[in-house]
C-alpha cells in the first residue's frame, strides 16, 4: 500500500542577544557551569522578569524574513511543568497571542534529477525562554548547568505542508539561511541553538484524512532530521499495514541504531495549565518600529539569488550554492568587485578550487586566510594575458601560503606567459619541419592533429605560451 507523509516542524532558534530574555545574565556559550545565573533566571521567590527589547526586535526581524504578519500586541503565558533543568517549574512562552503569525517561505527541493519549488506556510512565531542543560556523568548521576536557562528562543511552527524527508531538510536549511542573513541567530546546530521537533503522520496516498502523529524531539543536524523521518515512516507504515494504530507519543532518534524510540506520551495544551504570565504586561510594537526593523534588514537569500542570476549571469545551480552560505556569497562578491569582467569564471573558481581547498583542510570560508580580492586580481592577470588558467592553478597555493598578490608571485617566479609572436612562430616552424607526416594528416582533413602541435609548443615553452595565440599562429601556418 502507498502512503503519504504529512510533516510539520517546530523549530527552536536561539536569538543571539547579549543577555537573557528576562534578566541581565550573559548568553555566552562554553563558560563554566552556572556562572551566568542570577535570582531571576534561577526562579527565586519574589523576583520579577524584565523583557529584553532586543529579543523582541530580533523576533520581529525573523517574522519579516518569513513574510509574517507582525502582531501589534503579543502576550506572555506560563507553561507549567517540572523538569530538573527548569528551576522555576514553569516556562514563560507565548501561547495565545504570539508576536508573529501567518507567514511562508519557498523552498527549492532537489530529488533525483528533478528540481522543484514549494511554499511552506508558517503558522506562527512566538518568543520563549530556554531551559538549562543536564550533563550525565553516568547511569546514576547527572549535573545541572543553568547557564542556558532563560536564554531567548523563538519557536517557528510550520503548517503540515511538508511531504518528504528531502522537503523537511530543504525547509530547515532555508530557515537557517534566512536567520543567518537576518542576523537574528547564530544557528549553530552543534551548540544546540538551532534545532527542530518533527511531527509526522501517514495517510493513504491521495487521502485527505490524516493519521495519528508522533513527534521526534530535538533534531540538531540535517542528517539526523532526514534519517529520523525515513526511520519513523517505515515504523508507522509497518504498524498500519499490520492493522494496528499509531500511538500519539514523543520520540527520540537513536543515531547509532538509526531508529526512533519512545520518550514519553504526547502532552496536550491542557497538561501544561497555561495562564497569562502575571509578572509581565502585554508587549506592544508600533508600525513605525516595525518599519525601522524592516529597513535594517540586509539583502535576504531570495533577493540575492535573483540579483546573482541577473547581474552576474550565474545559472540557478551555482547561484543557489553561493547564496546558501552568507559568508561564501560575500566572499564571491568581494572577488568580483576586483574583476567585474569575469563573474562566471570567478564563481567556478570559488566553487571548485576554493571549496576543494577548504574541504581538504577541514575549513570554512570564514577560516580562509586568502583575501577575496586576490581571487579577482588573479583573474585580472588571466584577462591581461599575463598568465593562463594552468598557471593560475600553480599560483593559487602560493597565494594562500604567502598572502602575496598574484602579480608579485608571477614576477618573482618568472611565470609570465610567452606572447612573443616571433618566438612562438620559430617553435612552430621547427615542429612542422620535424613532423611532416602529422602535417599531411591535417591536409587530409584530420584537424584534430592541431592538438598534437599545441601540446608540443606548450612543452617547449614550459607551459608559458599563450594558448590562444599558439592556436591562431599554428592554424595560420598549417593552412
Amino acid at each position: 500500500m502507498k502512503w503519504d507523509m504529512v510533516i510539520g516542524i517546530e523549530t527552536h532558534a536561539q536569538l543571539n542577544t547579549r543577555t537573557k530574555l528576562f534578566c541581565g545574565c550573559r548568553t555566552s556559550f562554553g563558560d563554566d557551569p552556572n556562572v551566568n545565573t542570577c535570582p531571576v533566571c534561577l526562579g527565586h521567590p519574589g523576583v520579577l522578569p524584565v523583557f529584553n527589547i532586543e529579543a523582541r526586535n530580533k523576533a520581529v526581524a525573523a517574522g519579516l524574513a518569513l513574510n509574517c504578519r507582525i502582531n501589534s500586541m503579543s502576550q506572555f503565558d506560563r507553561k507549567n511543568y517540572f523538569y530538573p533543568d527548569s528551576p522555576k517549574a514553569y516556562q514563560i512562552t507565548q501561547l495565545f497571542h504570539p508576536i508573529c503569525s501567518d507567514g511562508h517561505l519557498t523552498i527549492t527541493v532537489k530529488k533525483d534529477n528533478t528540481v522543484y519549488n514549494k511554499t511552506i506556510r508558517i503558522n506562527r512565531i512566538h518568543i520563549e525562554e530556554d531551559a538549562g542543560k543536564l550533563k550525565h556523568a553516568g547511569a546514576d548521576e547527572s549535573h545541572v548547568d543553568l547557564n542556558r536557562a532563560g536564554t531567548p528562543l523563538i519557536e517557528i511552527v510550520s503548517e503540515a505542508d511538508i511531504s518528504s524527508a528531502d522537503e523537511a531538510v530543504a525547509y530547515m536549511q532555508k530557515l537557517r539561511s534566512l536567520f543567518l542573513y537576518a542576523g537574528v541567530s547564530n544557528c549553530d546546530m552543534e551548540k544546540g541553538n538551532f534545532r527542530g521537533d518533527v511531527n509526522l503522520s501517514l495517510k493513504p496516498a491521495g487521502s485527505k484524512q490524516w493519521g495519528n502523529r508522533t513527534e521526534i524531539k530535538n533534531m540538531n543536524s540535517f542528517k539526523s532530521i532526514h534519517a529520523s523521518i525515513i526511520s519513523e515512516f517505515k515504523r508507522q507504515k509497518k504498524i498500519l499495514e499490520n492493522g494496528e494504530k499509531i500511538v500519539t507519543e514523543t520520540l527520540l532518534f537513536d543515531i547509532e541504531k538509526q531508529k526512533t524510540r519512545p520518550m514519553r506520551s504526547k502532552e496536550e495544551a491542557h497538561d501544561y495549565r497555561y495562564f497569562p504570565e502575571p509578572d509581565l504586561v502585554p508587549c506592544h510594537i508600533s508600525n513605525a518600529e516595525i518599519k525601522n526593523i524592516a529597513a535594517s534588514l540586509p539583502e535576504l537569500p531570495d533577493a540575492k539569488f535573483k540579483r546573482f542570476t541577473e547581474e552576474y549571469g550565474l545559472n540557478s545551480y551555482d547561484a543557489g550554492i553561493l547564496v546558501a552560505d552568507k559568508h561564501l556569497a560575500a566572499y564571491y562578491e568581494k572577488a568580483v568587485a576586483a574583476c567585474r569582467e569575469q563573474p562566471k569564471k570567478i564563481c567556478n573558481w570559488i566553487l571548485v578550487e576554493v571549496n576543494s581547498y577548504l574541504n581538504e583542510n577541514n575549513l570554512t570560508i570564514t577560516d580562509f586566510s586568502l583575501p577575496a580580492e586576490h581571487i579577482g586580481l588573479l583573474f585580472q592577470e588571466i584577462g591581461k594575458g599575463t598568465i593562463n588558467g594552468k598557471m593560475a592553478k600553480e599560483i593559487f597555493p602560493e597565494m594562500i601560503q604567502s598572502g602575496h598578490k598574484p602579480a608579485a608571485i608571477i614576477k618573482a617566479k618568472g611565470l609570465q606567459q610567452v606572447t612573443d609572436d616571433s618566438l612562438i612562430n620559430s617553435i612552430i616552424d621547427t615542429l612542422l619541419a620535424e613532423n611532416p607526416d602529422v602535417v599531411k594528416q591535417f591536409k587530409a582533413g584530420n584537424t584534430k592533429v592541431v592538438g598534437f602541435f599545441i601540446g608540443r609548443v606548450m612543452k617547449a615553452t614550459n607551459g608559458k605560451a599563450n594558448p590562444k595565440l599558439v592556436n591562431q599562429l599554428l592554424n595560420h601556418k598549417l593552412k
